[in-house]
Parts: C-alpha cells; structure tokens; sequence
C-alpha cells in the first residue's frame, strides 16, 4: 500500500467583529434571562411541593435535599453563563476565538507530516472563510 486517506479535524476560528460579538453577547444574555425564568418557576414548584410534603416528615429532609441540590446545579449553570457573558464583553475586535471542529479527507504516503495536517485552520470573517492555515 502505497498511499492511504484519512479524515483529520481542521480548527475553525472566527475574527471578532462588532457582529460577532454582539451575536455572542445577545445570545448569552437570551439564555441567562431563559435561566433566571427558568429558576424562578423552579422555585414556585419547590415551595409548592415543600408545602405538600409539609405533612410528611419522614420524606421532607430528602427533598429538601433534592431541591437544594437541583438549586445549587441551576445557579452554577447561571453563573457559569454570566462568566462568559464577562468574557463576550471583554472580546477585542479582530482577535481569533475558536468558533468548531470540522474534518477533512487527506491522502497520506510514506514520509507525510502528520503534525503539519493535524494544524489546519480555516477562519471566518462574519460567517465567509477569509483564510486557510496549515
């Protein structure tokens, strides 16, 4: 076998523009506003069930428990989202920020750098590829 062709990832990356990153930023704030709403009606359903289990006492240490649990899972979601909102801001324009993985097909002999092919970039200007790297 003199030649053999193998599928290999290509980094895509994405020049900041005043587009991007207000898409990024519109978009992070939409999820964080989905997740206070989200919270808030999590909540209601606790106090509600709470309340039902208020009877109960053998099962209420446990859902207190639960809820807490679910709670302190919900708020780390949040919180990791506005971290990232901080960051979407602090974004300078022109800078590279990894935006995905794709794979392309290589034909690969005797003698190929493979460290050269797993290099491969494409990046993007407002969704247009502006550039190839290898």
């Amino acid at each position: 076998m003199d030649k053999m062709y193998v599928r290999v990832p290509v980094a895509v990356k994405a020049k900041v523009t005043e587009d991007l990153k207000l898409k990024i930023i519109g978009d992070l704030q939409n999820t964080i506003k989905k997740m206070e709403l989200d919270l808030e009606q999590f909540e209601f359903q606790a106090k509600k069930a709470l309340s039902q289990a208020a009877s109960d006492l053998s099962v209420l240490p446990a859902l207190r428990e639960q809820i807490d649990m679910e709670r302190n899972k919900r708020l780390a979601a949040k919180n990791e989202a506005d971290a990232k909102l901080k960051r979407a801001e602090a974004l300078e324009l022109g800078a590279e920020i990894g935006h995905g993985t794709l794979e392309r097909t290589v034909e690969i002999t005797v003698g190929t750098n493979l460290d050269a092919l797993m290099g491969a970039e494409i990046l993007t200007e407002d969704g247009k590829v502006i550039a190839f790297r290898q």
